[in-house]
């Protein structure tokens, strides 16, 4: 199986076209060869007309080209009639998605009124208890009887209303019946929504696109590879576009890294129609980090031919062509892929000294590498204790700097590996083709990740180096977490470089930063945040920061804080801790998926959670600054 046609080079996957609304007054087609659609969703109580008319006038001024509004019952999805109503009669002709969870009969309601109903496989006709039960081919049959009874008429009336569907799988919402055929699989989340997909084409419906969400960004690569590969599988009439994005992301930093590693991965192997980066923030924030993200694909891919990548609104130029770049060695390779895109395994390496005091590759940490020149900035603010510091000096280390598009011979399996600066291609194709002729000549180096291999000049000293390369810092945040969290998701990669970010503290912060959202290293609190909607019965961002800030010097600790149930249990099922909207005003605190406290005043929530993470010690009291 393959999820896209080349590891080394960029070909925007090709899909059939969604219709959303009327494209000459406002809508948009989505898939085929038309620019990746900005999305972002309301925060406010969709009953309120006034303030979702409001918050889409915002999101549209800073172009969000759809805009999603939960809709949690009946009498919300009715009241998408006003608010549909408001916006065209002030000419804003943006396509409106409702979201559903639960209720069908809502979802019947809302596709009244608006161009696409987001449905999640997981909730829309199941309810999700953790039960587990066996289920005999019959009865799993008659499941799927039950499902397309109750999907059905909401497929009819988009059929008739000239609607669109979003089928969304969420990693956390999976039904009991796909947990106990499949387990908590990217294989369950594919399943659960090319069952819906089926029962579309029954009907010959094809006006609709899938989503595979996930706040873990490599479970999230994973689950998408893994669709898109079983769609071709399932024939050339299938090529349904997607919607990208790494669910519960958070705020800050860490939010725009996870959604980096996970879209952007995905992004530059050519798939994704639709994308959202979903952040514990106010909504246009999101799109200009969309934007931001979007506008980087060009200079991070290389082409096979002349079909660029054009993200919408943006000017970008195009990806690096193929005709001018160095000739790829592609024989042998184009059939060899240096990892296994469907199952995360890390590549196997032996284990080498790096200096006195750190080692890398076999079973170590991913290590954390800096330049001279960032060392000298931060060393005199390391203290013995602390976590975020230099493992190794760059210019001090052993390391072969290689071109992968030039033959190489390696003559042992301990010497630490790297891309040669200067070489002239994206660097995720680089290292990727490094692993892979490595993997041919029948080597596994341990590899040194760059997140750029630009140009470089002496600076009058040959110990120093100075870099042609200067980029604003959410650029070099969204870059360097593009390039070496997917290098990461591919399993490739010992130790990291971070260049790009020009702040000595900064670019030592940011490296590990991305190793924690990769999954590679905790050497923090890890927070688990979706973002506001109308279900959300607390302030996301008041709570998120009040939490953070009683909790955060918790290392290793993972804790998931969800404005409603929706995602809640599931999606917290690798937390250690969760804090829930259980009703308005009111807390449910979990550990793991299990509730174990309900009904918490929101005043002391916060408090009990501390006193909930002590019961299971898991607390520290914080050092004094």
């Amino acid at each position: 199986m393959r999820y896209c046609e080349s590891p080394y080079f960029f070909q925007r996957r090709k899909t059939r076209e969604v219709v959303i609304g009327d494209p000459n007054h406002g809508g948009v087609i989505i898939g085929g060869h038309h620019p990746v659609v900005m999305q972002s969703m309301l925060t406010c109580d969709t009953m309120d007309t006034a303030e979702c008319v409001k918050q889409t006038l915002e999101l549209v001024a800073v172009g969000c080209q759809l805009v999603r509004i939960t809709a949690p019952t009946v009498k919300d999805a009715a009241n998408l009639q006003n608010i549909v109503a408001e916006l065209r009669r002030q000419s804003c002709f943006v396509p409106i998605v409702a979201d559903i969870h639960f209720k069908p009969e809502a979802a019947m309601e809302a596709v009244k009124w608006v161009e696409v109903v987001r449905v999640n496989p997981g909730n829309y006709a199941d309810s999700k208890k953790f039960a587990t039960k066996e289920y005999t081919d019959e009865q799993y049959a008659a499941e799927l009887k039950r499902i397309e009874e109750k999907f059905t008429p909401l497929v009819r009336e988009s059929i008739r209303l000239k609607r669109a569907l979003r089928i969304g799988t969420n990693h956390g919402s999976l039904s009991d019946r796909i947990m106990n055929r499949y387990g908590d699989t990217p294989l369950g989340m594919v399943e659960s929504a090319l069952e819906f997909a089926r029962i579309c084409r029954k009907h010959d419906f094809h006006n609709f696109k899938f989503s595979m969400k996930s706040s873990n960004p490599k479970v999230m690569i994973e689950c998408y590879r893994l669709l898109v590969a079983r769609l071709e599988q399932e024939g050339p009439d299938w090529k349904y576009p997607i919607h990208l994005g790494v669910t519960e992301a958070g705020e800050g930093e860490d939010g725009r890294i996870k959604s980096a590693i996970g879209i952007g991965s995905l992004l530059c192997d050519g798939l994704g129609d639709t994308i959202r980066v979903s952040l514990t923030e106010d909504s246009p924030r999101e799109i200009e980090v969309c934007r931001d993200l979007l506008a980087q694909i060009a200079s991070l891919t290389v082409t096979a031919g002349s079909a660029g990548f054009q993200p919408a609104g943006s000017s970008t130029t195009e990806p690096q062509h193929a005709d001018k770049m160095p000739a790829l060695p592609a024989a042998g390779l184009s059939e060899q892929w240096p990892f296994d895109p469907f199952h995360f395994e890390r590549r196997e390496t032996p284990e080498i000294e790096l200096n006195e005091n750190a080692r890398c590759g076999g079973e170590q940490t991913v290590r954390v590498v800096v330049t001279r020149a960032t060392w000298d900035k931060v060393a005199h603010k390391i203290r013995p204790k602390d976590d975020v510091k230099p493992e190794a000096i760059y210019e001090d280390l052993n390391v072969a700097e290689i071109d992968p598009t030039q033959d190489f011979e390696i003559n042992c399996e301990t010497q630490l590996v790297t891309v040669k600066d200067g070489v002239q291609l994206p660097a995720i194709t680089a290292f990727r083709l490094l692993a892979a002729k490595l993997k041919r000549l029948g080597r596994n180096n341990p590899i040194l990740l760059k997140d750029c291999l630009v140009g470089v000049q002496p600076s009058g000293r040959p110990d120093k180096l100075k870099l042609e390369l200067q980029l604003e810092p959410k650029i070099a945040l969204l870059r360097a977490s593009v390039v070496i969290g997917s290098l990461l998701a591919d399993g490739i990669g010992d130790a990291i470089l971070i260049r790009g970010e020009s702040g000595g503290g900064q670019s030592l912060r940011l490296a590990y930063n991305i190793l924690q959202a990769a999954g590679c290293r905790s050497f923090k609190t890890d927070y688990v945040a979706c973002p506001s909607c109308g279900r959300t019965l607390f302030n996301l961002q008041t709570v998120t920061a009040r939490i953070k800030a009683r909790t955060e010097h918790l290392k290793g600790v993972k804790i998931a804080i969800m404005g409603c149930i929706v995602n809640g249990p599931g999606e917290m099922a690798d937390a250690d801790f969760g804090y829930v909207g259980g009703a308005p005003g009111k807390i449910n605190l979990y550990v793991g998926k299990q509730a174990i406290k309900f009904n918490i005043p929101e005043a002391e929530a916060v408090e009990r959670l501390v006193d909930l993470i002590k019961e299971h010690n898991k607390w520290v009291e914080p050092e004094a600054r």
